[in-house]
């Protein structure tokens, strides 16, 4: 299974084209674009289940996200994303937070992992296992597979959260409101027909990271 360039060229011209009248008219293309990035990541869920049991079975329909966008907040009122995109979580909530997101858009393809925006309790939680067990973060996100693959983003306090020692050697991670690696993807790796294996082995790679972010909420 992989992404088709009929996909990627619905997606440049949605973005061409942001209007509703314009996307009723090319609906048969919606469908069939929606339809190929269904199945690319229910393949995807399939080699990731080999390696992390929590998302078997996961169905994609549910795990992808709908291309029309919420305007009710906001200033930018077109009405359909120029992307598609799939979360891939556990199946219950003993899988904790951390996941594998795939994200498929013309000149700005991503693979990401970590927790986006987390609950303040669940952030605090993450917080205590790096401050406690910092030699075993510190060694994941200084492996040569994580450096080649990875970069940690999110949102930072300015300061050091309230209970913890403003002198920690885990300070600035500690900063962190989020914790997501992301992986860039050229258009032509997922356009090609190695695509899932490409992705599968960079989910993979997420594998470290995720169990340590997950093990405090799953054991906690």
């Amino acid at each position: 299974m992989t992404i088709t360039k009929d996909t990627f060229q619905f997606l440049k011209d949605v973005k061409k084209n942001n209007d509703r009248e314009w996307f009723n008219a090319h609906k048969e293309r919606y469908v069939a674009a929606n339809e190929n990035f269904i199945g690319f990541t229910q393949s995807l869920i399939h080699e990731i289940a080999k390696f992390d049991k929590s998302v078997a079975g996961l169905d994609a329909k549910k795990a992808v996200y709908r291309i029309y966008r919420d305007t009710r907040f906001s200033k930018d009122k077109t009405p359909y994303k120029t992307y598609f995109s799939a979360s891939l979580m556990g199946k219950n909530t003993g899988c904790g937070v951390a996941g594998y997101y795939l994200h498929v858009q013309p000149g700005n393809c991503m693979l990401a992992g970590g927790v986006h925006m987390p609950e303040p309790k669940v952030i605090k939680e993450i917080r205590h296992e790096i401050s406690f067990y910092n030699k075993e973060f510190m060694k994941i996100i200084n492996a040569k597979n994580f450096k080649d693959n990875f970069t940690l983003q999110g949102e930072k306090l300015v300061k050091i959260p309230q209970g913890f020692d403003k002198d920690d050697p885990m300070a600035e991670y500690l900063k962190y409101k989020e914790l997501m690696i992301c992986h860039s993807v050229a258009d032509k790796n997922i356009l090609a027909d190695n695509s899932i294996t490409y992705c599968t082995k960079v989910f993979k790679a997420m594998l470290p990271f995720n169990s340590f972010i997950n093990k405090p909420l799953i054991e906690g």
